[in-house]
C-alpha cells in the first residue's frame, strides 16, 4: 500500500524509493526460498488457491473464470500461504 501513494516531494519522493528498494529485496529473497504468485487473472477458479470475493458476469470471460485480481496470493513450497482474491 505505501508503494500505492502518490506525492511530488522530493523527501518523498526519496522515501517511496528506499520502501521500493526493500520492497523489491524481500520479494527476491522469498523468491529465492521457494515463493510463488498463485496465478489468478483470467485462470478457472480453484477453491484450493482463490478466495472469491464478488461475482462479475463479464461477456468476456468464460463461467468460473476470474475476471480480476484484488489481491495476489502467495505459495511457498506448494503450500498456500494465502489464496488470491
Amino acid at each position: 500500500r505505501a508503494l500505492q501513494i502518490e506525492g511530488d516531494d522530493e523527501s518523498f519522493n526519496a522515501l517511496k524509493k528506499g520502501v521500493e528498494m526493500v520492497h523489491s529485496s524481500l520479494i527476491n529473497a522469498l523468491e529465492n526460498n521457494g515463493l510463488e504468485t498463485i496465478q489468478a487473472e483470467g485462470e478457472t477458479f480453484d477453491p484450493n488457491f482463490h478466495q472469491a470475493v464478488v461475482q462479475d458476469d463479464n461477456p468476456d470471460f468464460e463461467s468460473g473464470q476470474i475476471t480480476e485480481e484484488l489481491q495476489k496470493g502467495y505459495k511457498l513450497k506448494d503450500r498456500v500461504l494465502r489464496p488470491s482474491m
